[in-house]
């Protein structure tokens, strides 16, 4: 399980320092895609043959269906993450995600979320520093106060 938030960067090579805590669980090599917000998810291999297996089940005769799979599998990339826990985030991610240098990286439970700094605070209240709409999307779901 990925929990936890931290602050990092990118390299002059565009790796990212992977955190340690999240490294042991990846085994030294993951996939990593866009995700739907403008963030980067990274995925251990198992979860990404899970999240395949899923799209796989979207009807192919749906437009939205095969844009769905599109947005995932074209900007999937498997990396290795060398020695010193770090990967090369490519740079059609890096642009879509808007990362240049500053990161925040975010355990999502399943996934790793990567975030430019930029959109990681353009998602958080001015007023009280929390992600915005938090609570209100929870009970939306059913699941405050549980």
């Amino acid at each position: 399980m990925f929990v936890g938030k931290y602050n990092n960067s990118i390299d002059s090579k565009f790796r990212l320092i992977v955190p340690a805590r999240f490294r042991e669980e990846l085994r030294g090599k993951c996939i990593i895609a866009k995700a739907l917000d403008k963030c980067l998810t990274i995925y251990t291999i198992e979860e990404w043959k899970k999240f395949v297996d899923k799209l796989d089940e979207l009807p192919t005769s749906n437009p939205a269906s095969r844009r769905v799979k599109r947005h995932f599998f074209s900007s999937a990339a498997e990396c290795d993450i060398d020695k010193q826990g770090r990967l090369t985030i490519p740079q059609e991610l890096r642009e879509y995600a808007g990362i240049t240098k500053d990161l925040i990286t975010v355990g999502s439970n399943r996934v790793i979320e990567v975030w430019s700094r930029e959109n990681w605070e353009a998602e958080l209240d001015p007023e009280t520093g929390e992600l915005m709409d938090a609570s209100e999307a929870a009970e939306g779901l059913g699941i405050y106060g549980f």
